[in-house]
């Protein structure tokens, strides 16, 4: 169904979107179990207001997600109910990340937010690779990345 003009009953379609948001103060959050429950739920959510994800990658520290949104929901709307319902899923799931989060705040506030059009495939193959990119950047870093909770050096 990619790249496919929707339909709805008043007028066709092709909104596509690439969206980033990352974690509140971008740490480091999103592994394992946390990564696939996080998967689960923005898939979840994203069914329930008809937002096909046609492409999506969850990184350490942020989500990337080419989606596909109805018209008649606007972008603020969509990323308003996707953190704030995806927010409270996750503590529910994981009620020790309350203790890190103390205000129910999962998600940072902002998302950045590009429209797709032209160059679909080249933010496919950034989505695709960004993880690796990552994951690069950081064993040549120089930076020591310590946990603010602990104070123990992160691996």
């Amino acid at each position: 169904m990619k790249n496919e003009i929707k339909s709805t009953a008043h007028s066709k379609n092709r909104c596509e979107y690439h969206i980033v948001f990352a974690p509140k103060y971008r740490r480091k959050e999103i592994y394992g179990q946390l990564k696939k429950d996080i998967g689960e739920i923005l898939r979840k959510l994203c069914e329930q207001k008809g937002v096909e994800i046609i492409e999506a990658e969850a990184c350490p520290n942020h989500i990337h997600m080419h989606v596909s949104i109805p018209p008649y929901i606007s972008i603020a709307q969509f990323m308003g109910y996707l953190k704030g319902k995806s927010s409270l899923m996750i503590f529910d799931r994981h009620a020790n990340l309350k203790y890190k989060y103390g205000q129910r705040t999962f998600w940072c506030r902002g998302y950045y937010v590009d429209t797709v059009g032209k160059n679909e495939k080249v933010i496919k193959d950034y989505i695709k690779n960004q993880q690796e990119e990552d994951y690069t950047r950081d064993q040549i870093s120089l930076k020591e990345y310590v946990d603010p909770f602990t104070g123990s050096r992160n691996k």
